[in-house]
């Protein structure tokens, strides 16, 4: 994995969480518990910091909201056992919904896959609006086996993800685009 491939998801990089292996922190969100292992480092997140990640000597992640409660990814986290099928799928679907820009990434678990649709800047309510609407588009269509994020089920400080590996696949504003 290069800087540059990183740079394509244009991550908040003013500050990043380290996964410890105790709980750092215990939240109360909806009427639920959560047991938080990350701790927010205040930091900047830098290239020293990520190779250290992607050595596995660290586990290191980054939010997808910002301090001005924007967002510039809608991500869809597949957690299940055929990324290829899904991905086919979901590419078909962004296309057709509209979406010429995603990136695909490979998490350290075999077959799981960071999907980061590549919206720019968008209120938080909206990219909430647009995760559930593509969720339940591709659960039309398809088993459920992700989670897509932002989400408010999840309080702000779980609306994290760890730094993909390495790139699965890309979608640039393809020609074809022009024509629809």
């Amino acid at each position: 994995m290069t800087a540059m491939d990183l740079k394509l998801i244009k991550m908040v990089s003013d500050h990043y969480w380290i996964k410890s292996d105790s709980v750092v922190e215990k939240l109360s969100y909806k009427g639920r518990t959560f047991y938080n292992k990350y701790e927010k480092v205040q930091k900047p997140l830098n290239q020293q910091i990520i190779n250290q990640h992607i050595k596995g000597e660290i586990t290191v992640a980054h939010s997808l909201i910002n301090a001005r409660n924007k967002v510039e990814n809608i991500v869809i986290d597949y957690n299940g056992r055929d990324p290829q099928r899904f991905y086919h799928r979901a590419q078909l679907l962004l296309r057709e919904e509209g979406y010429i820009n995603f990136t695909a990434f490979e998490t350290k678990t075999p077959g799981h896959l960071h999907l980061y649709i590549h919206k720019g800047h968008t209120d938080l309510q909206e990219a909430y609006q647009l995760a559930k609407l593509i969720s339940a588009k591709l659960a039309s269509k398809m088993p459920k086996q992700w989670r897509v994020f932002p989400t408010q089920d999840l309080p702000l400080e779980y609306n994290i993800l760890n730094i993909p590996q390495e790139v699965y696949a890309k979608e640039r504003g393809a020609s074809w685009s022009k024509h629809m």
